[in-house]
């Protein structure tokens, strides 16, 4: 199974934070991805800097025949063409798309995609901290399994037991 995180909390060319995520999901149904399972989208608290809008997450299962290089190539394609531009680290956007998880396949190590890129590390070093993400794995994927703790994110979610869930739009 592969994973891929969706957020977005800025207007952009695609239109509000809610049209972008909705766009997005169109073009990960596009050969060569295709669109598998999506999660509801829920409404969050910013994360890492709390003084912008809100954000509007989703996960949503894919397939596809591209090694993690390309398909992160893609996501950024798709991510340039919905307006983002790289800078401030957890900063406003209009559309963000993380790849959580390639079929289980753990990167410890760093493999660089670009010189001006961060390298890919797999799974998603962020998923146990992030209930906007690990909700969404829940509800469209409950058997599974993180592929170096082997807890399933129903779990993980009731570790962060004492963070606020956000809202379904």
């Amino acid at each position: 199974m592969i994973l891929i995180g969706l957020g977005a909390n800025t207007a952009g060319p695609w239109g509000s934070a809610e049209a972008s995520l909705l766009r997005a999901l169109d073009q990960l149904g596009r050969w060569p991805l295709r669109l598998k399972a999506v999660s509801r989208l829920i409404k969050t608290a910013p994360f890492g800097r709390p003084n912008q809008p809100p954000f509007v997450n989703a996960v949503a299962a894919i397939e596809t025949h591209l090694p993690p290089e390309g398909l992160m190539r893609a996501l950024h394609a798709i991510e340039q063409a919905a307006g983002r531009r790289r800078g401030v680290r957890w900063g406003p956007r209009t559309l963000d798309l993380d790849l959580l998880d390639y079929h289980g396949l753990v990167r410890r190590r760093a493999f660089p995609m670009a010189a001006t890129l961060r390298p890919l590390i797999l799974p998603h070093p962020g998923i146990g901290a992030r209930i906007f993400v690990l909700a969404p794995i829940a509800e469209i994927a409950p058997l599974w399994r993180h592929p170096v703790s082997h807890r399933s994110a129903a779990e993980m979610l009731r570790r962060l037991s004492g963070m606020r869930e956000g809202s379904e739009l």
